[in-house]
């Protein structure tokens, strides 16, 4: 006997009511409301094996919403994946479960990206159509065919960085990529008529969408909106009516269901109102049957991609690509070997364009872009043509003015897999990534950015772009690396180190202004410390100067002078805190000796370079906003002279 398609959606809604009124904590509502659309889904649409949930073809699932965690946790469950067990859901919320509140994708295999920041779940998927589209031009529609489904809801929509995903999407004619709409016209606060009157299916459809509408609690409703999407070669947008909290009959319908629980004589009166007669947290056999069916198409689907592979003959280089594994080759050492012959005097962001020439001839999968700053940035080279809707083999995205969706994109082509993108703004605009920058690092993600003009070096387009705090409010955020070159070599090796970072983002900040070289070795890549002692003291050491990037040179200028004066000065590049803070602590005694005087030198804040100089130690900064002016007068003006800076430290020494 068929089973009715409702029940097999209540299923979704007992565990989501079950679930967050054993925790008292989480959001019912939209689980409850979309359970009619997501069984819709894993019924006759997605493509997915439930026993290998990293099948490099599967459709990605992403569920936008994250905050209706429960509706990702249920399905999982129900279809046959190994996790989330009934155990680990009766434990939603609480300490070492993987279902946490909201969906992370570090936790349980089959989430395919960390969502909970709205609207960030949907700009990732563009990122992952992207990059479907990419290798497909490559590989072809045998090894790479498939979907990106989003479930989105209103705050999705609200999101500034929605504005920015569909803009790119819509340009780029990313026509597998499927949003479905949660119009429930429900946030937090009430009615969507209270904060919003935007026609937002017009919105879509003026950013190149395709846009239908469904009624979300019809199963033929929603079929008949999903084929029309197929059938469509423009991304689309299928706003799905529903009721939020679909069946609690006191609350359906009012924010009341969205982020509370519902209180156990509502969940009562909703089992009774669904007719939904099991226990909390048991599945009737032959629900859960049904919903197990759903997987054995795609193991079907899996083992025919498989035989595919077996005799394709790109096999062995799509493997190599999915694994993720990227080597700097013959032409990154001969670009090395090319720094030492012939050391150049160029902007640390010109050095890594000569770097990234060399690394995109050797790596097909750096798929590289710039938020509208190509000549800026220097993100472009000559083995990265535009990728466009008329050809996805590309390796350059023209984001256009889209810094955060940009970044987004950037989560989601990592997490796809096959591509190791990077992208370029200036540094300043690290406030408009920031947070994309974070899900990077919270999602351990090899994402790579490029932040050029990374100072008042950049000068005279004034304080506006000009970063003072970028640089340590950016290194304290866990698991993301900071590296800040100080000549060409050092950028090179920082390249090396970035690509290297499997579990990582890392971020370059790239002067705009030339710089000397300072490193003619590169037999070891003395960036991998963090810190590491560019030049000894000639004279007894008594002052251990701490400088990155376009300060490096500027503490060699007062090493001479403190020489000159009979005073000893070591100049450590400070590359990275990060990586040198994961030093022996042997080492880290090494380079930064107790007994002697420890200065820091950085065009940017002086907060937190106490933690190196002690507190009794010198730090030579900009705690102030910039100024708009010629960069030699800048620097002059804030002090960061050799001229006046020794004096200071002679002065500390008590000469």
């Amino acid at each position: 006997m068929t089973l009715p398609e409702r029940q097999l959606a209540n299923a979704i809604r007992a565990l989501a009511m079950d679930a967050v009124q054993a925790a008292n904590s989480g959001h019912p509502g939209m689980p409850m409301g979309m359970a009619d659309v997501a069984t819709v889904l894993y019924s006759d649409y997605l493509k997915f094996d439930p026993t290998a949930p990293k099948w490099a073809d599967r459709d990605r699932f992403v569920l936008s919403a994250g905050h209706g965690s429960m509706l990702a946790y249920a399905t999982l469950h129900l279809a046959g994946y190994a996790h989330p067990t009934m155990e680990e859901i009766r434990n939603f919320r609480q300490l070492n479960s993987p279902c946490a509140g909201h969906p992370e994708n570090f936790e349980l295999a089959g989430v395919e990206t960390t969502t909970g920041p709205l609207g960030q779940g949907l700009a990732t998927a563009v990122g992952m159509a992207l990059a479907e589209r990419h290798l497909n031009a490559i590989y072809g529609d045998d090894l790479v065919d498939h979907r990106t489904w989003v479930i989105a809801g209103d705050g999705c929509l609200m999101e500034g960085i929605n504005h920015e995903a569909i803009g790119l999407a819509g340009h780029l004619g990313l026509g597998r990529l499927i949003v479905l709409w949660d119009d429930n016209k429900i946030t937090i606060d009430g009615s969507t008529d209270l904060s919003t009157s935007e026609d937002v299916k017009a919105r879509y459809a003026a950013t190149g969408w395709h846009v239908d509408s469904c009624d979300g609690h019809d199963g033929a409703d929603i079929r008949r909106a999903i084929d029309g999407a197929l059938a469509d070669n423009r991304p689309s947008l299928i706003a799905c009516r529903t009721l939020i909290g679909f069946g609690a009959p006191n609350k359906q319908g009012t924010s009341a269901t969205h982020g509370s629980p519902l209180g156990a004589d509502e969940v009562a009166a909703a089992r009774e109102a669904l007719g939904w007669t099991s226990e909390p947290f048991v599945i009737p056999g032959d629900v859960a049957s049904a919903w197990a069916a759903f997987g054995e198409k795609g193991k079907k689907l899996h083992s025919e991609w498989n035989d595919r592979l077996a005799n394709n003959e790109k096999k062995s280089d799509f493997e190599t690509r999915l694994s993720g594994k990227v080597v700097p080759g013959d032409a990154f050492k001969a670009y090395l070997d090319g720094l030492v012959a012939e050391p150049p005097k160029v902007a640390t962001r010109k050095a890594s364009e000569n770097t990234l020439t060399a690394l995109t001839a050797d790596i097909a999968s750096l798929v590289g872009g710039s938020a509208d700053l190509t000549g800026s940035n220097n993100t472009k080279t000559s083995s990265t043509k535009p990728l466009t809707k008329n050809d996805y083999s590309g390796r350059y995205v023209y984001y256009g003015i889209r810094e955060f969706g940009m970044s987004a994109a950037m989560n989601g082509m990592a997490l796809h897999g096959g591509v190791v993108p990077y992208g370029g703004t200036f540094l300043v605009f690290a406030d408009y990534c920031r947070a994309a920058i974070r899900l990077s690092a919270l999602q351990k993600q090899r994402v790579v950015y490029v932040m050029t003009h990374d100072s008042i070096g950049l000068g005279e387009d004034g304080p506006t772009h000009q970063p003072i705090e970028h640089l340590q409010s950016l290194r304290a955020m866990p698991n993301l690396l900071v590296l800040r070159p100080a000549d060409a070599v050092e950028t090179a090796e920082c390249w090396a180190l970035a690509l290297a970072q499997e579990d990582r983002p890392s971020l370059l900040a790239l002067t705009r202004q030339n710089l000397p070289p300072l490193r003619h070795d590169v037999t070891e890549n003395l960036c991998l410390k963090g810190g590491y002692r560019l030049r000894a003291a000639s004279a007894a050491k008594k002052v251990v100067l701490v400088a990155t990037g376009s300060e490096v040179s500027l503490a060699m200028e007062v090493a001479d002078q403190l020489e000159a004066a009979g005073q000893g000065a070591d100049v450590v590049s400070m590359v990275s805190t990060e990586l040198f803070d994961e030093q022996t602590a042997a080492y880290q005694a090494d380079i930064l000796p107790d007994d002697a005087l420890i200065v820091s030198i950085e065009a940017g804040t002086t907060f937190g370079w106490e933690r190196y100089t002690g507190r009794h130690g010198l730090r030579f900064g900009i705690d102030s906003f910039g100024a708009s002016a010629p960069i030699e007068d800048l620097f002059r003006h804030f002090g960061l002279t050799a001229d006046a800076i020794t004096p200071q430290i002679l002065a500390k020494l008590g000469n």
